[in-house]
């Protein structure tokens, strides 16, 4: 397997990762203009990107997603839960699904909270251990889990018993499915320290799932304490937020 992270505009993480012996890769979070960028570096691998998956409608910065996959010749990705939402097509992700990608395969985690079609990404990569005996590499979390923090729940704008009710998904995602996960689990999440997505991240750009479990506030909340935690001091809203999911999903123009 190879891996890359580019650390992109808005304090965004992107990801490019595939097999290098079967010549495929998945792009996971391009930015918009950054879509040269993942080109040249699946050429200098000599891979092809057969998939762009957004881990959630961004709301933060503007998507390059659909652009890559235009670009690639991909098939672009969101969760399921954007069908007849979005005004494009796209090939829609379900919970526990596998995707393949040559002897590295993604397992796809529905787990709704930051927004209600949050997925995150779990990594296997066959040859490492072998295909009888392969675990899990690492996790992409998206805007679910950061580096010491986790996403914020109120980008329905909503108001309050919504956040909270998002609040509650968040907690219910990282028990029920992240922190299911072994410690030695690596994580790789959307964003680091700048981000208006969450607060309190670290600037540190990838983390265990130990290390997050023993430092990570929020981890150690029961659900009413980490609820109430996570909606006593949210951040203002992104600039150009509601422009911005506008355009990610597809209706600026529509």
């Amino acid at each position: 397997m190879f891996f890359r992270q580019l650390a992109a505009r808005e304090a965004t993480l992107s990801y490019l990762f595939g097999c290098g012996s079967c010549h495929v890769a998945v792009a996971v979070d391009p930015v918009l203009g950054d879509e040269d960028w993942f080109l040249a570096e699946a050429a200098k691998q000599d891979v092809k990107i057969t998939h762009v998956i957004d881990t959630h409608v961004h709301a933060d910065h503007y998507s390059g997603g659909r652009a890559l996959a235009e670009k690639c010749g991909g098939v672009y990705c969101l969760h399921e839960s954007n069908v007849g939402r979005v005004n494009f097509p796209f090939e829609p992700l379900q919970d526990g699904q596998r995707i393949d990608v040559g002897n590295v395969y993604i397992d796809v985690l529905h787990t709704p909270g930051h927004t209600p079609d949050s997925i995150c990404l779990l990594v296997t990569d066959k040859r490492r251990m072998g295909e009888e005996a392969a675990a899990p590499w690492f996790v992409v979390t998206g805007d679910t889990l950061f580096v010491g923090a986790v996403g914020r729940p109120d980008l329905a704008g909503r108001g309050m018993a919504t956040s909270m009710e998002m609040a509650g998904q968040i907690w219910d995602s990282l028990h029920a499915k992240l922190l299911t996960l072994p410690n030695e689990m690596e994580l790789y999440a959307g964003h680091v320290a700048g981000s208006v997505c969450g607060a309190g991240i670290s600037g540190k750009p990838g983390s265990t799932l130990g290390f997050e479990r023993r430092w990570n506030p929020m981890l150690s909340l029961d659900r009413a304490a980490f609820v109430e935690a996570l909606t006593k001091e949210i951040p203002p809203r992104p600039a150009e937020m509601d422009r911005m999911v506008q355009a990610n999903l597809g209706l600026d123009h529509g």
